[in-house]
């Protein structure tokens, strides 16, 4: 089993094959919403930062380290409400790695004492750190399958 840096260092590499698999879309393409879809490729994208910020930051009781704007609009539970822009597009993108990056950090500085236990719906219950850490690589790879899924529609 890997080590939570090493698992850190895995989700930064996932991260990275996300973004090579996008380069070539359009604002448009990253912004459409196919028909039977609740969002587009740019949420899916920005989701998961702000969903392993809400895992790993909020649930040990520790602030975010992204603004909003990073994080509110894209939860679980929220949708597209607008068109992102070239300029947000490469704000999310930028911040889809140094995320990753500033938790790594985080991580090796001990700075995760608590953990607030979380039964997901997936059927796992993630009762520490380590475990919403083995968690990620799960929820971004279901990401990574509506991203292609929806890359093929736009």
């Amino acid at each position: 089993m890997l080590s939570g840096l090493e698992q850190i260092d895995q989700i930064k590499s996932t991260r990275i094959f996300i973004l090579d698999l996008v380069k070539d879309l359009s604002i448009e393409q990253l912004n459409k919403i196919p028909d039977g879809f609740n969002n587009n490729i740019i949420w899916n994208i920005a989701h998961l930062t702000a969903a392993q910020q809400n895992l790993c930051y909020t649930r040990s009781g520790l602030l975010p380290t992204v603004a909003d704007k990073h994080l509110f609009p894209f939860l679980s539970g929220t949708k597209p409400d607008a068109s992102i822009n070239e300029l947000e597009i490469k704000g999310i993108y930028s911040t889809l790695i140094s995320s990753i990056d500033q938790f790594k950090m985080d991580y090796a500085n001990q700075l995760f004492l608590e953990f607030d236990q979380w039964d997901k719906r997936y059927g796992m219950k993630l009762k520490t750190i380590d475990d919403a850490i083995n968690f990620i690589p799960f929820h971004e790879g279901m990401h990574i399958g509506y991203i292609m899924a929806l890359k093929k529609l736009v």
